[in-house]
């Protein structure tokens, strides 16, 4: 695993938000009287959502609204891949798959298209607006070759298509996720092949259940007073 260390510019200082801080509580209250660290996780991910990554000045606080060591915080932080350690884009910050199945279908060139219309890897646009990364198996390979743009899947890409859906985000459009050939979920290209009769599995093919000979539960006596 390759060493992951906080950004070296860090803001003076940082604040829960009042949503952020009501989330937080709420996920503090899940757990047991004197377990509120078990809550980490999630309130990382809340400032996170907050701010776009973490910060050393947001594992501090969180630390103190945890009542727990600031190194068991910067562990967790440090640890997980999925919590940001420097600043990402504002607008989009898109992670393309580079595991065997997406890199045979072609995620070499949605990463060409990135490079090209963002910049290098694992740094902010010129305009602070966007980040790209290439990641290891984001688990949809039979939709290959995919990118997690901000929250969400963006599956059967092509360069064209990465490149619009770039485009799209720069205008301040929203692009829809989800398949970009059609595909639904994870069916083969063109549709399903199985199970192409409703009637197999919509309930209408269902017989009804005979009921058995004393089947009937016997009663229970109840207990003498």
């Amino acid at each position: 695993m390759s060493v992951r260390r906080l950004a070296k510019e860090q803001p003076a200082s940082f604040a829960f938000s009042a949503d952020t801080t009501a989330k937080a509580e709420w996920w503090i209250k899940k757990y047991p009287e004197g377990r509120r660290q078990s809550a980490v996780i999630p309130i990382l991910w809340l400032v996170q959502k907050q701010e776009g990554w973490v910060s050393e000045p947001a594992i501090r606080a969180i630390a103190e609204l945890l009542d727990m060591a600031y190194i068991r915080v910067l562990e967790v932080a440090t640890f997980y891949t999925m919590f940001m350690l420097e600043p990402v884009g504002k607008t989009a910050l898109i992670q393309v798959c580079g595991t065997t199945p997406c890199m045979l279908r072609g995620a070499n060139e949605l990463m060409r298209v990135c490079k090209e219309k963002i910049g290098p890897k694992d740094h902010l646009s010129a305009d602070g607006r966007f980040t790209w990364q290439e990641v290891e198996c984001l688990g949809a390979c039979s939709n290959a070759p995919m990118a997690q743009i901000n929250d969400y899947y963006f599956e059967d890409l092509t360069p064209d298509t990465i490149g619009r859906i770039i485009d799209d985000f720069a205008a301040g459009k929203t692009p829809e996720p989800g398949s970009y050939i059609g595909r639904t979920n994870a069916a083969p290209e063109g549709g399903p092949k199985t199970l192409l009769d409703a009637t197999l599995y919509d309930g209408r093919a269902a017989k009804p259940i005979k009921k058995l000979p004393n089947s009937d539960p016997a009663p229970v006596e109840k207990a003498p007073a």
